[in-house]
């Protein structure tokens, strides 16, 4: 018999370990069955072996009941409870044994489970004969922790979970729980101080925002990898393929009526063709994890583990995945590991105390976005991020993470003042604790993920971001350029008349062009708070404007590095990019708007064919100026090689609106030269001004080339040749 002060306990949901109390019970006194049902009028527990049923009678007036059984009573035991005039039959949580295994908790405890997901979070399984959900979760500084839902009325009292004090992890079985069912965590902290409800961290599905509910889902299964996309998927992400990313955000790529969400599997429907059309490899989703508010656009994301359900179920997703892998399409993701919001169903002081961040803010607070830095010297919260970096790999295909905010892991004064940040141990502002995990999460993706890749979005001159740890850089497989990005968009929202004094912001990048394995990006940051859109960058009139853009694309792809566009970019999106609506589509009503979609196509196809453009994206012998040095009339030109016997491509850009004729530029070799593509063709709504699609290479040397040829440079507009087959 309990004592007094152990049912107060349990009837206020205070005990530490209701198995020592409820359940069958044996001993040398005899068996006994306690049970904790509150609002019951009676309780009757029988043995289905045999058919012996015996009442309960009432020990606490809040509803604890207990009797002694036979010592022969099974463990399978089942109750029978009458409650407001009906009778129910219900089994017993606390009649089930551990569900978590020795190896299990020795891996968590270490921070060395990989597939933590299969253990954590909720489970559909069948446990000693009976069908339920396995919660499991981390908290090992709780003083109790209950899994709460309609099925149990959101009483914590209810289902309190069983300690693992060797990992710190909290357990338990509830019979008969089915899928759907909503759940959350309730908390009581190390003062026994009730918690706001916490959302899963490893839950697999979570309600649609602003709900907060996570959602029992078995653990999705595990994406082929048998597929003629997987086959060809090493070779897609090498430094020597061609890899042009479009990103999207999801939720207002296209609306439907009413501005409502297309789900997953809408989208697939009009994106694949789409991105087929325009000849992108990939696409790169803005984060798909679940996050509470639209205007984080995902990058202060609550579910990990769970892509939102704003789109679909997580089956849908992992249909969304495949369907653009069948279409020869991969599939990126931003991945969010720098940071955490503080909404309270979240991470945040999760169990009374900082446990996937820091206590001192210095450390664990980001004061310009108001969110909190994981504690990645924590070795449970490093499994925790390299788990989930696996499992969208794993289970949904994905082939790539682009990890947001490198810098502001990299460095512990990122954005801090004097006084604001803690130095490391040598006293130095690199956050060592962090540039470890970087290391082991690139390390594993390389291993554990065949023909994956991983992308940094890392804004500063950190050395060796995208070369391999064993040499001493962080892992990589692509860094974002963003120095490249920043100068050119500044020279292109230059005056043309002034652009001669700036032809620096041009050449400057091929100083470090090489140093790592880069992507040019021009990302959704660029078309957001107040920036406006690509195409009101650029000066001069409506005409003008477009001939710019035309003209900056066509250096992009031209210049060294991997390509990505967020979406709009691609049809000269007028507007500023709005989260809360679908693009406008309706512009392509324009012959201008239609002709920059119809750039990037040809843009895309051209660097994809032509294996100048691509191949030696990341190294020097890639790449040969021809000319930096007429300033006056803003023209550059430069020579992208391929291996021996590929075709070279000469890329000429004039950044003025004057056309030049006879302009020579020195070539390599002799023989016709063909125009592959001219920004200011008629088809692209240019004014058709160029070389009649070819120029003889004549024996006159120029620029330190034996050969040269006379061309004829339109106004605001990049034209690339390469000679004849």
């Amino acid at each position: 018999m309990p004592s007094q002060a152990e049912m107060d306990a349990i009837v206020r949901g205070e005990h530490g370990d209701p198995y020592a109390v409820l359940g069958l019970k044996r001993n040398r006194e005899g068996a006994s069955v306690r049970a904790f049902l509150p609002d019951v009028q009676s309780v009757t527990v029988f043995d289905p072996e045999t058919g012996e049923e015996i009442p309960l009678t009432r020990l606490h007036a809040e509803g604890l009941f207990g009797a002694k059984v036979p010592m022969t009573f099974t463990s399978a035991y089942l109750k029978r409870i009458e409650r407001g005039g009906t009778t129910k039959e219900i089994d017993d949580s606390y009649r089930f044994g551990p569900i978590l295994g020795e190896l299990d908790l020795h891996l968590l405890a270490e921070g060395t489970h990989l597939r933590l997901y299969e253990k954590l979070g909720a489970h559909l399984i069948r446990h000693e004969g009976v069908d339920g959900v396995a919660f499991a979760v981390w908290a090992p500084n709780a003083s109790r922790v209950s899994v709460v839902g309609p099925f149990n009325e959101w009483d914590g009292r209810r289902h309190v979970m069983r300690k693992r004090p060797e990992a710190g992890v909290w357990e338990i079985f509830v019979p008969g729980l089915e899928a759907g069912a909503l759940y959350k965590y309730e908390i009581l902290g190390p003062g026994n101080e009730l918690l706001p409800l916490k959302a899963d961290p490893f839950g697999f599905q979570q309600e649609h925002p602003p709900a907060t509910a996570s959602i029992v889902h078995g653990l999705p299964e595990r994406a082929p990898t048998d597929t003629p996309w997987h086959a060809n998927r090493q070779a897609a992400h090498t430094i020597h393929a061609p890899i042009s990313i479009y990103e999207v955000h999801l939720g207002s790529w296209m609306r439907g009526p009413g501005n409502r969400y297309l789900s997953y599997a809408e989208l697939a429907d009009k994106l694949i063709p789409y991105v087929q059309d325009l000849g992108f490899t990939h696409i790169e989703l803005m984060p798909v994890s679940e996050f509470p508010f639209d205007g984080s656009w995902g990058y202060q994301p609550i579910g990990l583990f769970a892509p939102t359900s704003r789109f679909g179920t997580p089956e849908d997703f992992a249909d969304f995945v495949a369907r653009f892998h069948a279409a020869g399409i991969g599939v990126m993701v931003d991945w969010v590991s720098a940071h955490f919001p503080t909404d309270a169903h979240g991470l945040g002081r999760f169990d009374g105390t900082a446990l996937y961040e820091h206590e001192d803010p210095r450390l664990g607070f980001h004061k310009d976005w108001n969110t909190l830095i994981y504690n990645y010297g924590r070795r449970e919260v490093l499994n925790f991020l390299l788990a989930n970096a696996l499992f969208w790999m794993e289970r949904f295909g994905i082939d790539g993470l682009r990890v947001d905010a490198v810098a502001s892991m990299l460095y512990l004064d990122y954005s801090r003042e004097n006084g604001e940040w803690v130095p490391n141990k040598y006293g130095g502002n690199e956050n060592l604790e962090a540039i470890a995990f970087i290391k082991r999460l690139n390390e594993l993706v390389f291993a554990e993920q065949p023909g994956a890749t991983t992308v940094a979005e890392e804004s500063t001159a950190w050395p060796g971001v995208s070369r391999p740890t064993y040499v001493g850089g962080l892992g990589f497989g692509f860094k974002w350029n963003m120095g490249w990005m920043h100068d050119t968009l500044v020279y292109m929202q230059t005056e043309p008349i002034h652009r001669s004094h700036h032809q620096d912001k041009l050449t400057f990048g091929l100083l470090y062009a090489f140093s790592e394995n880069f992507v040019l990006p021009l990302s959704h940051d660029e078309v957001v708070h107040g920036k406006g859109s690509l195409l009101n960058k650029m000066p001069g009139d409506r005409w003008q404007k477009f001939a710019n853009l035309r003209a900056y694309f066509g250096f992009m792809w031209g210049h060294p590095g991997k390509k990505l566009l967020f979406m709009g970019g691609e049809f000269a999106q007028e507007a500023e990019w709005n989260h809360d609506k679908s693009l406008d589509w309706h512009l392509l009503a324009d012959g201008l708007h239609r002709g920059v979609q119809k750039l990037i196509g040809d843009l895309n196809r051209l660097y994809r064919a032509m294996p100048a453009l691509h191949v030696y994206d990341t190294e020097p012998r890639g790449f040969d100026w021809v000319d930096t040095s007429d300033n006056e009339a803003s023209v550059i030109s430069f020579l992208r090689f391929g291996e021996d016997g590929d075709a070279p491509a000469l890329v000429v850009c004039n950044f003025t609106p004057v056309p030049r004729e006879n302009y020579r530029v020195g070539v390599p070799m002799g023989g016709r030269w063909i125009e592959r593509l001219n920004t200011d063709s008629r088809d692209y709504g240019g004014s058709g001004k160029g070389n009649l699609g070819e120029v003889k290479a004549d024996k006159v040397s120029r620029h330190g080339r034996p050969f040269s040829l006379d061309l004829t440079l339109p106004p605001l507009a990049t034209v690339i040749l390469t000679p004849e087959d």
